[in-house]
């Protein structure tokens, strides 16, 4: 069974070879405002539980591209939710995950270097890591949306039970 695609191939800036898709949010940053029901991130949410389990993946687009790098994400987010035992709790940790310094394609310790490739400048670079920060913010709030959603407040273990797994062998975290 192949991985799922991004089906997003609207005109998209493209920063390296990363696609800069519009985002449905409320988050400051310098994505383009999406006006659709889905975007991006809606997207990897959907296919985050199909997709985690691939060793490899097969990048079709530039629209992937970004979409491996948010399915990496969701990860790391779930590694932090296992602590929290609140809404509220995973909301604040994941914000401060979210604005963190972290790696973007082309830095020494980024896990994809081999299949992104480097910002043509510096201006590039930065406008590369507002919209990740953009879209980490955006995707942190929904996916804590997914994950609180019981009526009793508490984590779903059915989204938790995958923080143990390592999309293409891969984390964006060190450790």
């Amino acid at each position: 069974m192949p991985a799922y695609h991004s089906q997003l191939f609207n005109k998209f800036q493209v920063v390296g070879n990363t696609a800069l898709l519009p985002l449905r949010t409320s988050v400051r940053g310098p994505a383009p405002r999406e006006t659709t029901e889905q975007d991006i991130i809606d997207e990897t949410l959907y296919y985050f539980k199909a997709n985690v389990f691939f060793r490899s993946y097969e990048i079709k687009s530039e629209s992937d591209r970004l979409l491996i790098y948010l399915t990496l994400y969701i990860t790391e987010c779930l590694k932090k939710l296992t602590k929290c035992p609140t809404k509220n709790q995973a909301l604040n940790e994941l914000y401060s995950l979210a604005v963190t310094r972290f790696d973007v394609p082309g830095d020494s310790g980024f896990p994809l270097n081999s299949v992104y490739a480097r910002p043509a400048n510096a201006q590039e670079e930065e406008l590369l890591r507002q919209y990740l920060t953009q879209a980490r913010q955006e995707l942190g709030m929904r996916l804590c949306e997914l994950v609180y959603s019981a009526p009793d407040g508490k984590p779903s273990k059915w989204w938790l039970c995958f923080a143990k797994k390592r999309f293409m062998d891969k984390s964006l975290s060190p450790y």
